[in-house]
């Protein structure tokens, strides 16, 4: 069987000692109370001592380019952090920061021997600039400045001025980076511009050695030596024409002297050269033929044509001059019958026929002379230009290389060209402030309370504070007790059990202590309360 009792005691041990609690607290509420007020009260006016800071803030916006990208495309670097950063460090830059300090007197009061490095870095600290993104975070809308200051209207004065130290340093660094572009791609175009003009002199001078040679006249020289090949040709023909013509006047001269050389018959008449004519009548017979082939295929002025005519035309009048020249000397024949042979001789050697075909003997030679003085200067004209057109394929290859650097210094210069023209749009659309800029959105605000110290924050961490430091308290003077308080106490240090108890014999004077006591907790709990509801109303109305 289990005791009802020792079931009763286990139980109550599991329950929490409620009436326990409630003892400590009336006999330790004002151990509680007074420095849950000290605490609080300690932290409340540090928020009334500590000298006030007030903030200043502005937005600014970022603005895109008033011109579509389309039409100018900017010459600068489009990560605007980075921008930002760099103009971030110019600004906060310990010379500008020395000029706003010294223009506006900052720092003065209960800095008097701070040296300017100190200064700096306390106005550093004091200035504050966040980032604006867009709704995913991936663009940076805007950004605002912030500045803390003991005064509000130096807080929004020197807001102004980083305001507009950001947008002037923005919109020189985009103009100083837009020029610096500009003036580098021009450099660079000189530079294309200088080796382009090298190349053109290069291709100028190649030309120029070897002019006959290169393949843009290959279709001339094939005409030109085509023409000399026919003149060739041409000159090739006259010149047999002439050699026939020479050989046929060497042999009408020799008919001439053994005609000149026969002997006078008895009767006294000059025996007959009866194959002189015959012989004229073929020759005749013979250009008369080759005139009509030539005639069949060319015109009359053709030179061939003309030459066959001139040689007929002689030899007909060789042939007219010859029989005069027979009637003549048979009359001198039948004059003179007694002349000796030698002087007939020498009469027919002086004959007006045989002096004309010597000269034209003459001119044949001249002619023959003339004909091969052509045909060597046309053969060497035609070996030349056969050597033109064998060396073409080698300076068509050394051409095309030179081309080849040619234009590709050509496509550069002009790919810089458009460029150098594309940077200066985009350096002028920034010079008149048409690109991407700063503008004020919101302009520096004139704060009317403090930032720090944040006195109505400093109410609640005061009573955290207060209610840290009561329970310490309390707890520490419980400790600190030796004495007891109540039955379980006392039954864990007696070693048996209790068999019996005295009750408490309470006198009126005891039980007016004990209300008084309680009365006064109580006032202190209000008053507590009542101190703080009272400091957290001030500090929110007047903070």
């Amino acid at each position: 069987m289990v005791d009802n009792s020792e079931l009763s005691d286990e139980q109550t041990s599991e329950r929490p000692d409620i009436e326990r609690y409630f003892s400590l607290v009336r006999r330790r509420h004002m151990h509680f109370l007074i420095p849950l007020l000290f605490g609080w009260l300690i932290v409340w006016g540090a928020g009334w001592i500590l000298p006030p800071r007030y903030q200043s803030a502005t937005l600014i916006l970022v603005e895109q380019p008033s011109m579509p990208r389309d039409y100018v495309a900017p010459n600068v670097s489009e990560d605007l952090q980075d921008r930002l950063q760099s103009i971030s460090q110019q600004i906060l830059s310990r010379t500008r920061l020395l000029s706003i300090i010294d223009r506006l007197h900052l720092y003065a009061e209960g800095h008097t021997k701070a040296t300017e490095d100190e200064k700096v870095e306390s106005m550093r600290k004091d200035i504050d600039i966040e980032l604006v993104h867009s709704d995913n975070q991936k663009e940076i809308t805007g950004f605002t400045i912030n500045y803390t200051a003991r005064d509000p209207q130096i807080a929004q004065q020197v807001t102004g001025e980083l305001t507009d130290l950001f947008i002037d340093e923005n919109l020189k660094a985009r103009q100083q980076e837009s020029v610096n572009t500009t003036s580098f791609i021009e450099s660079q175009l000189q530079a294309a511009g200088a080796v382009l003009a090298e190349q053109e002199v290069k291709v100028r001078e190649y030309q120029s050695k070897h002019q006959g040679e290169l393949p843009s006249q290959q279709a001339s020289n094939l005409q030109i030596l085509g023409g000399l090949q026919s003149q060739l040709q041409n000159q090739q023909d006259a010149l047999n024409s002439a050699r026939q013509q020479g050989i046929y006047l060497q042999a009408l001269i020799e008919q001439y002297r053994a005609l000149s050389a026969a002997q006078v018959t008895p009767d006294g008449t000059l025996a007959p050269a009866p194959t002189s004519l015959p012989a004229i009548d073929q020759q005749l017979g013979s250009l008369r033929s080759k005139l009509a082939n030539l005639s069949a295929h060319y015109t009359d002025r053709y030179p061939d044509v003309q030459s066959l005519k001139s040689e007929i035309a002689k030899t007909e009048k060789m042939r007219d001059d010859l029989i005069a020249g027979l009637k003549v000397k048979d009359k001198s024949d039948d004059q003179a019958s007694g002349a000796a042979p030698m002087n007939d001789r020498k009469d027919h050697a002086q004959n007006p026929a045989t002096l004309q075909i010597e000269s034209q003997l003459q001119a044949n030679k001249m002619e023959l002379g003339n004909r091969e003085q052509a045909i060597a200067a046309l053969q060497t004209r035609v070996s030349a230009y056969q050597v033109r057109l064998s060396n073409e394929p080698v300076r068509e290859q050394e051409l095309a290389d030179l081309n080849r650097g040619y234009d590709q210094s050509k496509a550069h210069y002009d790919e810089l060209l458009r460029k150098r023209n594309e940077s200066a749009m985009a350096t002028s659309m920034e010079q008149m402030q048409q690109g991407e800029r700063f503008r004020v959105l919101d302009p520096p605000s004139l704060p009317l309370k403090p930032d720090f110290p944040n006195r109505l924050k400093l109410c609640g961490i005061g009573i955290g504070a207060g209610l840290l430091l009561g329970f310490i308290v309390a707890g520490g003077f419980e400790l600190l007790d030796g004495r007891l308080h109540t039955e379980e106490e006392i039954k864990q240090l007696l070693p048996i059990e209790v068999i019996s108890e005295i009750p408490v014999i309470s006198i009126p004077a005891d039980e007016k202590l004990r209300k008084r006591r309680t009365a006064l907790g109580w006032a202190m709990a209000v008053l507590v309360a009542s101190v703080i509801l009272a400091g957290s109303a001030f500090s929110y109305l007047h903070g």
